[in-house]
């Protein structure tokens, strides 16, 4: 290794080299405040123009543990999560080994000189850049305990200085953060710069790996799956939620009911919103089946655990035909399982969510864009299909800040509220059949209470005929639940389509849904390098369109990436679309961080090298 203490004294910088092309990972203790001080240098790596991503990745207890915040720049736009990384910041002692190991040959470790991490470095491919930062804090402040919780800026301004970003930008940042605590902000800002000027003062700057400003990303914003969830629901025009708080969906609930407060309040100061906090997640779904049912447009948000609580009465809401919106971030399981660790794993549960024969609509968005839209298209498909609609995020997507596209809104948007009879209806009907008089998508009309006495009908959970009526007659109830399935596939027409992306001569597809698309991009087009052409499928909804089993009869192989242990992605195209289970191949990735492309790229060299053998 090499211990860079002073230039010219203890050696020199040497080896990685990449403008705008490098992974760093920021490993501090949980509960030290630091998440903060890493998206100052997200944000202003964004602000350069060019791609970037970061992910934070935190322990489920309340402080003492390892986290870690990993920022990948790459001018490509390849910014899944990088296993591997070029400059390591590591300030808890507890994770250097687990530090050391991730970081490339020739890569930097910027650390506290005052820790004893050399002792812990046993490889001699590594350029150590140690930074006493609690004495150069101690210098400029005079007050140790200040010294101690400025350190996070002062390596936020040290690792500016060595990747060559803008010290206006990031002192604009620490500016907008602390804006309204003049104090903190005057010590902010000299951590800031005592740390930068470390840097320029006893190291080469900026190192090999550096970024430089690109209008590549100029008119993409930063926003969290779950804040975009909320607008969307916001815009579609839900007035009613109800939820039991759970890792990591709660802050759905907490931004709506921010937007709500702003923007769902009448001039003479009355709320035209209901936010309810539930006992549990059975209540929370209770209430929004009653709120839809009386025509609200209403949901809740959930996440694996909630979602087993819930599947009672989403079986209500699909035999009984109410419209439900839910959101399913998903965690790492089963049971209490890891809450703060990113998985797939609820597609099944979701799929099938109840006792009986029951197929429920499931969206899936990859990225906090897509939850914006997604969520607004979510409450259509319900009302238009009076079903539940489970959308399907993940806790990367949900909880972590994405680079995406500025959000947009059609101002001439009308909800689709569905086949609904309002009185000037009824009064020409001779009698009022709940599940009679099917349209074209096999959805029949719904009524809502108090429009008319005709309007009136019985919601049931148990058997019921055409009319409503309780009905054990096997003939009479298999014409309600024939339906119901058939209407579950005309839904399809509605539903976002798959994207795919073909090559010239691909023999081989991959098929992925969710936040893996940005691995799977990369590794496709990683491949395509090495001369290996992949056709691309990313599912975007369930039922499937037809257009994926097309896709599946093109390929005598398909890799299906997926973020669980079961492959049940897998599983469900094999049923819904008939495919022989033997031409698909399962890429897996459960435990619980985002993926990379390093095992995408892995299985198509596997499977190749097979069918070569």
């Amino acid at each position: 290794m090499t211990v860079i203490k002073d230039v010219g004294r203890e050696g020199t910088l040497s080896s990685l080299a990449g403008v705008n092309d490098f992974a760093l990972r920021i490993a501090t203790v949980n509960g030290t405040g630091s998440a903060s001080a890493n998206g100052i240098l997200f944000r202003a790596l964004h602000r350069m123009g060019v791609p970037v991503s970061a992910k934070n990745v935190f322990p489920s207890n309340i402080q003492g543990m390892a986290t870690f915040y990993e920022i990948r720049v790459n001018a490509r736009g390849f910014t899944a999560r990088s296993d591997r990384h070029d400059l390591v910041i590591t300030m808890n002692p507890q994770s250097y080994a687990d530090d050391l190991a991730t970081v490339r040959p020739g890569g930097y470790v910027l650390y506290d000189a005052d820790s004893e991490l050399e002792r812990h470095a046993r490889r001699d491919d590594l350029n150590l850049l140690a930074v006493p930062f609690t004495q150069i804090l101690r210098e400029r402040s005079g007050d140790p305990r200040a010294a101690m919780l400025l350190r996070n800026i002062a390596y936020v301004g040290s690792a500016g200085a060595l990747l060559g970003v803008d010290d206006g930008i990031l002192a604009q940042l620490v500016t907008e953060r602390f804006a309204r605590k003049g104090a903190l902000l005057d010590a902010n800002l000299q951590a800031l710069g005592a740390g930068a000027d470390y840097v320029r003062t006893h190291f080469p700057h900026p190192l090999p790996i550096r970024v430089e400003p690109s209008g590549a990303d100029s008119r993409r914003i930063i926003i969290d799956g779950n804040r975009a969830t909320a607008l969307g629901c916001l815009y579609a025009g839900a007035t009613v939620a109800a939820w039991y708080p759970i890792t990591p969906s709660t802050s759905i609930m907490d931004h709506f009911a921010s937007y709500c407060r702003r923007y769902r309040v009448r001039d003479d100061g009355s709320r035209n919103y209901l936010i309810v906090q539930a006992e549990d997640e059975l209540a929370a779904l209770g209430m929004v089946v009653g709120a839809s049912w009386n025509g609200a447009r209403a949901f809740s948000a959930t996440s694996g655990p909630g979602l087993s609580l819930m599947s009672e009465l989403l079986g209500l809401a699909y035999y009984s035909e109410i419209p439900v919106v839910l959101f399913d971030v998903q965690r790492a399981g089963p049971s209490t399982g890891m809450p703060t660790r990113t998985q797939q794993a609820d597609l099944l549960s979701a799929a099938f969510a109840s006792h009986g024969d029951t197929k429920h609509i499931l969206l899936f968005p990859a990225d906090p864009h897509e939850c914006f839209e997604f969520a607004a298209r979510a409450f259509d498909v319900a009302e238009r299909f009076q079903t539940p609609v489970i959308v399907l995020s993940d806790l990367d997507i949900g909880m972590n800040e994405w680079v995406v596209d500025e959000l947009s809104w059609d101002d001439s948007y009308v909800p689709d509220r569905g086949r609904v009879l309002d009185a000037t209806a009824l009064s020409a009907l001779e009698r009022f059949s709940r599940y009679d008089d099917e349209d074209g998508d096999f959805v029949t009309p719904r009524t809502l209470p108090g429009v008319d006495d005709k309007a009136a009908y019985f919601t049931r959970g148990s058997g019921h005929e055409r009319s409503g009526a309780y009905t054990e007659d096997p003939d009479r109830y298999r014409q309600v639940v024939d339906r119901l399935v058939r209407k579950h596939a005309a839904a399809v027409r509605l539903l976002p389509e798959p994207l795919i992306e073909s090559r010239p001569g691909a023999d081989l597809g991959v098929i992925c849904m969710g936040s893996t698309a940005l691995a799977v991009r990369e590794a496709v087009e990683r491949i395509a390098e090495q001369g290996i052409a992949l056709d691309s499928l990313r599912v975007r909804a369930y039922p499937f369109d037809a257009r994926v089993s097309a896709f599946l009869a093109r390929h005598e192989r398909c890799l299906v990436v997926e973020q669980d242990r079961d492959a049940q992605l897998a599983h469900l195209l094999s049923i819904e679309t008939k495919v022989p289970p033997e031409r698909l191949v399962s890429v897996t990735d459960y435990g619980g961080l985002p993926m990379t492309a390093a095992p995408i790229i892995a299985a198509v060299h596997e499977v190749l090298g097979r069918e070569e053998r």
